[in-house]
């Protein structure tokens, strides 16, 4: 050691020392420091190394900080954790793992850092777990290392957790400290245990406007927010002062009071108290005002704020997404982008969810590239957006593969790749994904059942939804209104009308949502004047109805004829409700209009509509014109459908060559047909099922491929003779082929919902009910030789085809022959 630097480091051990200790002689001083350094290991070379690791790591340059730390002739355990507590900043946690396991000696402090680490990234398992170890390592936890524990307690599955670590801190006698005690309720309160967080709160033996603020805030969190508002007002009375995170904790429980005058209230405190200038604060009041939809008062003060940060732009960017205000998010991004705030702190999670909801692969693809250039993938909400986002767009090998490497799967990604496979029409993989989640032992949420549930309406699964239903009730959601609507659109959706009624009734609490799954129900069963009914209760119970209600009132009317009462709900839209109608409003309207033959009102709307016509107008003009055989506009709608780019599938060309067919024109049929090969259309087969004993049976029309079909066969031909005694005489024009009337007459009788039927018949007890789906529109004569059917088995029969649902009992249908 060079002779100055050594003095250096006397001089400043003996200036620390003169305060404590009697002034001696410098000889002796200088003994004596001597006799210090080689008792606590003292090593000066090892100080100056460690200073400039330290200042590399305060400049943000950890790979030099590194490569000194590995140049170091000898390194002691604050060289390490210095090291260690780099890589935790930067995120980099496989480096500060790798350091700590290699460590001979570990102090408090080595442990308390890594245990940081995990509990910033969410990973609150992990840090329990080296918690765990750091006591059967024998190293005594202090204060710090309890509070930094539990700040990573982030949700219910981790209350388990903090009752242990309860335990601990009893026994070590902190359960006396201030900091501590803080830390555990605010962790009680962020796990859901506000009972033992009031308990705690109630025993402690001083309180201080931590403690408050952290109670205010956990009443909020768990929707009890007029209590956090009466502990606000108490926190007044006893004289603690608000702090910003007052405010912020009360502002959060003004939101979920839906009370914007409240909140107007508490703006006026915030200026009283000249906290308005308070980043903080600014960005609690923004967000009150974005989430009560007042996009606009929320801009007004984000301009005026005097102070932004990265979450002023967070909150604002949200607001407008929340709003569906997609164009004023995305420009905000991109005025954030050239700001030198913090890129991980970027709102990439809402950006992503944009992308999900507008199915932009492009959009979702940019700000993936953004996530992995600032690090912020490892995010737990941007890793749950990216996941959301593939899965929606159908990318399910990227959900999956960013789903895997997810460091903390919750419900939420769960719930985003069961979604993602529901809207893509992938029911089996959803459930088939529902039971893994069941597995590995993650609680399903009010999002998840209304995924799934919504999986078992679109496979028409009766019996599964019914399991459903009851695992709904064991997990406790039946009280959320979200699950209970989805409860009533899956039994409507299965053709179970009693069950959605009674589904509905059973409910709690009603919103928007939750009557307009009823209003649908009504109008897929074929039931106009229970959807009239339940949409004017709707409003007598003071809420509004939107466009979704509008349009199941539509449908209704369509199905039922109601022609002036559809065009009287069509006008109080703009009239009454002040909303626009939609293209597919006007395409309902329009669908009403020729179904009831009257084409030159249909006609005239499509031309005065905001619209050009697209294919479901066309489409319904055609297929209203094959029941009123108008052959001169079915021409018209044809050619404007054949002239179009992309067409959804064949049904047009299927529509107007039976039009031909009907009339025996079999040389435009041929036309029709070769028309469509030469575009490369094919036609959808049609194809029926039915569910018995939770399995599901599929046939097509003339299948002969079903085990038991020598039974079905003769069931049919029984039915068949009787259904003649009762005056049943097959409606040939529905056998659009160009053969004799015996063998249409016979292939009418194999069409696959009569299959389907007959299966039912042999495989299920006598009077039960039959339950049958079907992918096309089915046939007159298939809907006549139904009611007929039903009479002679005295059963009910409900047939869904893809324009509604037919209920048959004896020997009558629910559409009254109008459909």
């Amino acid at each position: 050691m060079k002779p100055l630097h050594r003095a250096n480091a006397l001089q400043t051990f003996a200036s620390l020392r003169a305060s404590q200790s009697p002034k001696l002689p410098l000889n002796d001083v200088h003994h004596f420091i001597d006799a210090r350094i080689i008792k606590t290991g003292f090593n000066p070379q090892t100080c100056r190394f460690n200073f400039r690791v330290n200042g590399f790591l305060q400049r943000g340059e950890l790979s030099h900080a590194r490569q000194l730390f590995d140049q170091m002739p000898q390194k002691n355990t604050i060289s390490t954790n210095m090291m260690i507590s780099g890589y935790v900043k930067s995120g980099n946690l496989s480096y500060a793992r790798e350091l700590f396991d290699a460590m001979v000696e570990r102090t408090a402090v080595t442990w308390t850092i890594l245990i940081g680490g995990y509990s910033q990234s969410n990973q609150f398992r992990e840090a329990f777990k080296l918690f765990a170890a750091m006591c059967r390592w024998g190293t005594e936890p202090d204060y710090i290392t309890f509070a930094t524990l539990l700040s990573g307690c982030s949700d219910s599955e981790t209350a388990n957790e903090v009752v242990q670590v309860h335990a601990h801190i009893v026994k070590l006698g902190f359960d006396s400290t201030l900091m501590v005690c803080n830390s555990l309720v605010d962790a009680y309160c962020k796990t859901r245990c506000l009972d033992l967080a009031c308990q705690l709160f109630q025993e402690m033996p001083e309180r201080d406007c931590v403690t408050l603020n952290a109670m205010i805030t956990g009443f909020s969190r768990d929707g009890m927010n007029e209590d956090a508002i009466k502990l606000f007002m108490h926190m007044q009375r006893f004289g603690f002062k608000p702090s910003e995170f007052t405010f912020a904790a009360v502002l959060c429980a003004g939101i979920g009071l839906d009370d914007i005058v409240f909140g107007q209230q508490i703006h006026s405190f915030v200026v009283k108290t000249n906290f308005v200038w308070n980043v903080f604060v600014g960005n609690a009041l923004l967000d009150f005002y974005s989430k009560h939809s007042r996009v606009l008062e929320a801009r007004k003060f984000f301009d005026e704020m005097l102070e932004l940060d990265g979450v002023s732009y967070n909150v604002i960017i949200s607001g407008y997404a929340w709003d569906g205000q997609f164009k004023e998010s995305l420009d905000l991004f991109r005025e954030l982008q050239y700001t030198r705030f913090d890129r991980r702190q970027f709102p990439l999670a809402t950006l992503l969810s944009i992308a999900a909801n507008t199915l932009d692969l492009e959009m979702g693809r940019q700000i993936h590239s953004q996530a992995i250039v600032s690090t912020a993938d490892s995010e737990v909400l941007v890793g749950n957006s990216l996941v959301d986002v593939y899965a929606k767009c159908g990318r399910f090998e990227e959900a999956k593969k960013i789903f895997a490497n997810l460091a903390h799967k919750s419900t939420v990604p769960w719930t985003a790749m069961i979604s993602g496979y529901v809207q893509k029409g992938l029911h089996e993989e959803s459930l088939n994904l529902f039971n893994e989640m069941r597995r590995t032992n993650v609680s399903a949420d009010q999002a998840t059942f209304a995924s799934i549930l919504r999986a078992s309406a679109n496979l028409a699964s009766l019996s599964l939804g019914k399991q459903l239903h009851s695992f709904v009730i064991r997990s406790g959601f039946m009280s959320n209104v979200f699950s209970g609507s989805a409860l009533v659109d899956m039994y409507a959706k299965c053709g179970s009308l009693k069950d959605a009624l009674q589904s509905f009734k059973e409910m709690p609490e009603r919103n928007p949502v939750s009557w307009n799954a009823l209003i649908s129900a009504y109008a897929q069963n074929g039931d106009g004047v229970g959807t009239l009914m339940s949409f004017e209760q709707m409003v007598q119970s003071g809420f509004q109805p939107d466009s979704v209600s509008f349009l199941s009132v539509l449908t209704a009317c369509s199905h039922c004829g109601h022609i002036d009462k559809a065009l009287q709900y069509f006008n109080s839209m703009t009239q009454v409700y002040k909303l626009v109608p939609k293209k597919e409003h006007y395409a309902s309207l329009v669908d009403v209009l020729c179904r009831s033959g009257r084409f030159d009102e249909a006609e005239k709307l499509m031309v005065q509509m905001p619209f050009e016509p697209d294919e479901i107008m066309w489409s319904s003009v055609l297929n209203s014109c094959r029941i009123h055989k108008n052959q001169e506009l079915a021409k018209k709608a044809a050619d404007q459908l054949f002239s179009m780019e992309e067409l959804r599938d064949a049904a047009p060309y299927v529509n107007m060559s039976n039009i031909y067919a009907a009339v025996g024109q079999w040389d435009n049929v041929g036309k029709v047909k070769k028309a469509m090969r030469d575009r490369g259309v094919k036609k959808v087969p049609a194809y029926s099922w039915v569910e018995i004993k939770h399995k599901n049976h599929v046939f097509s029309a003339n299948d002969k491929s079903h085990p038991q079909m020598g039974d079905i066969m003769r069931k049919i031909d029984m039915l068949a003779k009787q259904m003649e005694k009762e005056g049943y005489k097959p409606d040939t024009s529905c056998a659009l082929h160009n053969v004799g009337e015996e063998i249409k007459a016979e292939s009418l009788k194999y069409h696959s919902e009569r299959l389907a039927i007959a299966y039912a018949l042999i495989s299920t007890p006598e009077g039960s009910p039959i339950l049958v789906m079907k992918n096309l529109r089915a046939c007159t004569d298939c809907h006549a030789a139904i009611k007929v059917i039903s009479r002679i088995v005295a059963r009910e029969i409900t047939v869904r085809d893809s324009s509604r649902f037919h209920h048959f009992r004896d020997g009558f249908c629910s559409c009254g022959d109008y459909w």
